[in-house]
């Protein structure tokens, strides 16, 4: 997947904003762990918190539900945060090299990436305020910035409904599992962009619905 550029930046915050009212948001970011069969000699580096074992998924996603950056093969026990502090993206995000769009007046400011509690703040990638002590104005901006969230937990939802073999785990040596989940995700978004149907999985539809539940009264 080739990376974006500035123009091509701006069009994906535009969609984010038409969709979920979140301005200047480039991305969702987020982690899969996808299940494997113990690597021979591996100790318990693949043993994630989840009780099985996995290699992780760090992908974004945006709002067409394609993945723009990915990253695979980090240990499933390693944290989110762990993952993304030392894969290319990372560095590159931190380090303000991925022609991004320069920073605006509201309802701009810069143009983040955004994640959940599990990534550190920046200036280029947004996480919720802390649960405790939310006043109106804070759980209003957790709402939004969940709903922008949630792009890249259902684009996982999509690729893991499209492509069966991720739902048993994948009998392949760590190398080969990588090979396999990159071929998926360039699948996915061969899909997503070009074919004329479009679908959606259970995951999204029922996201849609718990928006409009938990949506806050201001």
């Amino acid at each position: 997947m080739s990376q974006p550029t500035t123009a091509e930046w701006m069009d994906i915050a535009d969609v984010f904003m038409q969709t979920c009212h979140f301005p200047n948001c480039v991305g969702a970011i987020d982690g899969k762990h996808i299940r494997v069969l113990k690597p021979i000699r591996s100790g318990s580096r693949f043993y994630n918190y989840k009780k099985y074992f996995s290699v992780v998924l760090l992908a974004v996603s945006d709002a067409n539900y394609c993945f723009r950056y990915i990253d695979v093969g980090a240990y499933g026990s390693s944290s989110d945060s762990a993952v993304f502090a030392h894969p290319h993206f990372g560095r590159l995000l931190s380090s303000n090299s991925l022609e991004l769009p320069a920073p605006q007046i509201l309802p701009g400011t810069t143009y983040p990436v955004v994640g959940d509690e599990g990534f550190a703040l920046s200036p280029h990638l947004m996480r919720p305020y802390p649960r405790r002590c939310l006043d109106d104005k804070r759980r209003h901006f957790n709402y939004r910035l969940s709903r922008a969230r949630r792009f890249v937990e259902c684009a996982f939802g999509i690729l893991a409904s499209k492509w069966r073999v991720f739902h048993s785990a994948i009998q392949l040596a760590p190398q080969n599992v990588n090979n396999v989940i990159k071929a998926c995700v360039v699948l996915h978004n061969y899909v997503r962009m070009y074919e004329a149907c479009r679908y959606q999985d259970e995951d999204a539809l029922a996201f849609s619905t718990q928006d409009q539940r938990e949506a806050p009264q201001l």
